[in-house]
Order: C-alpha cells, then structure tokens, then sequence
C-alpha cells in the first residue's frame, strides 16, 4: 500500500505479519520529503492504527537511507515557520502523528537521518541503526528555528548540553557518536534483521501491557503523576482477561493467546485461533 504521491517522492506503507512497515521513498534526494510526503505520514498511521492485525509500527527508508530532511525547494508548502498554530506546519505534524501513535514505533536508520529525518526517528520509541548511519540536526545552517516541540523531545532523549551541541553546531555525527549521546538505543550491521527480531518479540507480548507501558512512560518523561492511569490499566488487565491468560499459559508453558487489541476490538476468530 503507498500514498498517491508524485513519482519523484512517496510514503509507503505495508503490513507484514503484525508489522506495518512505512517506508520514506525519495532516494534521489536521499528521501527528503516534499509537502505531500509529510501530509501522508499522518495519514498512514490514521490507516495502520485501524487495522487490528498491527501491533508493531516500523519507519525506515527506501535506498540504503532514512531522510535528509525536508525538500528545502518546497519549504513555503512545507509549513510556515512563524506561526501560533503548530499543526500549520507538516513536519510537527507527522512528528506527533508518531508521538500520539498507541503502537510502538521502531525507527530503522541507515545512512542519512538528517534535519527532519532527526525529527522523526526522535518522535519514535526506538532507534536502531546501522555503522553507517549519520546524523545531524541543521535549522542553523538555513537560518531556521527548530520547532519547540522537536526541542523538547530532543532535550528528553540527550539532555540539554548535548541538544545544544547539536542545535549550535548543525555538525554531521556518525552513528558511534549518536549512541554515545543516546541518540541512538542500538547499532547493529543487519538493521533490517534486528528490528524485524524486536518487532517479532513485541508483537508476541501483551498488547495491553506493551500499550500501558508506553503511556506510562511517556507521562513519566513528561513528569505527570502516573498512579490514575495505571490503576486504569491495572483494572483492564484484570476485567479483560490478559492478566488470566498470561499467567495460566506461563502454568501450562504454552505461548499466550492474549485477548486484548489495542483498537479495544476483540480478536477475530481467525487470530484467536492463530495465537
């Protein structure tokens, strides 16, 4: 499946198995992405989060990279860069498009994760990438002020000292580096063949478990009190009757044959049978 985009850029997206892979097409502009390229971000994980055999959500790019940013020819369709309205601007949208997604999302990095493309592997929960991976972050090469919401999660994920090393400098680091500072959770030679594993290993977990983690997560980073939300998902986990069925398939040490989706549908008969 794939967005009805120009020919020269697209945002594919395919469902493997519990994995919708979303795929930046762009290569020959290292997968800069246009105004149209933006909009489709949002609307592929609109499409994905209603699809219940979704459980795992992977952003990678076509051709050996992951995206340069945005196409800097089309930066007035872009979005503004003053402006009261931050969903005015396309890329701030696909990034909380990401943040808001209920899945959890893997970004799968090889060559360049520049600019916008930082903001989007920023936006997702893990980052794996390759040796060859570069990153960067580049508004003060343009004259460009970084969207505060992409500031914030930046300072999150490295800390202010090494946010401001990167925002000042718009320097190109390699993928050592980027781990160094937290940038990136892993490198690994076989990108593709590690994030397929760790989409496989989620997939197979507690749906309601994964879900309630990651919101948890996420109100901790933001330092809201957790103990309303957690009670929520405490309750779920008993009425729905995950929790049941974990620990009776862990007593008779079987794989699980979890109930809860995380569209709060239940499970087709073909996939409770599947397990």
């Amino acid at each position: 499946m794939m967005g009805d985009g120009p020919a020269q850029g697209r945002i594919q997206w395919d469902i493997l198995g519990d994995t919708a892979w979303i795929t930046i097409d762009n290569p020959r502009k290292r997968n800069a992405m246009d105004a149209h390229m933006w909009r489709q971000v949002p609307e592929a994980l609109t499409a994905i989060e209603a699809d219940e055999r979704v459980r795992v959500v992977v952003l990678a790019g076509a051709g050996g990279t992951f995206c340069a940013g945005a196409d800097i020819s089309d930066l007035q369709a872009i979005g503004p860069t003053v402006t009261d309205d931050p969903g005015q601007n396309l890329p701030v949208r696909a990034e909380t498009a990401l943040l808001d997604c209920p899945l959890p999302t893997i970004a799968l990095i090889e060559g360049h994760c520049v600019g916008g493309g930082c903001q989007l592997a920023a936006a997702c929960d893990i980052r794996i990438a390759t040796p060859s991976a570069r990153f960067g972050i580049t508004p003060a090469k343009l004259g460009l002020v970084y969207p505060p919401s992409s500031i914030q999660r930046l300072v999150e994920i490295v800390g202010p000292s090494a946010a401001k090393l990167l925002l000042f400098s718009g320097e190109i680091l390699d993928a050592e580096r980027a781990h160094h500072m937290r940038l990136v959770d892993e490198i690994t030679e076989d990108a593709h063949a590690r994030v397929a594993s760790l989409a496989a290993t989620m997939a197979s977990r507690s749906a309601l478990s994964v879900a309630a983690s990651k919101e948890l997560v996420d109100m901790a980073r933001r330092g809201e009190g957790l103990d309303g939300r957690a009670r929520h998902w405490q309750r779920l986990a008993a009425t729905s009757g995950e929790a049941a069925e974990g620990v009776r398939a862990f007593l008779e040490r079987r794989a699980p044959t979890f109930p809860y989706r995380h569209d709060g549908r239940p499970p087709t008969p073909e996939r409770t049978a599947a397990g």
